[in-house]
């Protein structure tokens, strides 16, 4: 009965340490998956907030507005 219990234990362990490797994994997955959204999206918006009103006004001033 005890060996029963030591070893359904050490499968628990076993199974908990995959689990963690496993979350690990889907973490890091996450980050890049944020990392790289944030360089295709939220940088270029960034940078046509900076150059928007640039091109106004070249363009604005030469039309006389």
């Amino acid at each position: 009965m005890e060996q029963d219990v030591l070893q359904k234990i050490e499968e628990q362990s076993r199974k908990i340490d995959e689990m963690y490797r496993s979350v690990e994994k889907l973490r890091k997955y996450f980050l890049w998956t944020l990392i790289i959204t944030a360089v295709t999206i939220i940088l270029p918006l960034i940078g046509l907030i900076l150059v928007i009103p640039k091109l106004l006004n070249t363009y604005g001033g030469n039309l006389g507005l």
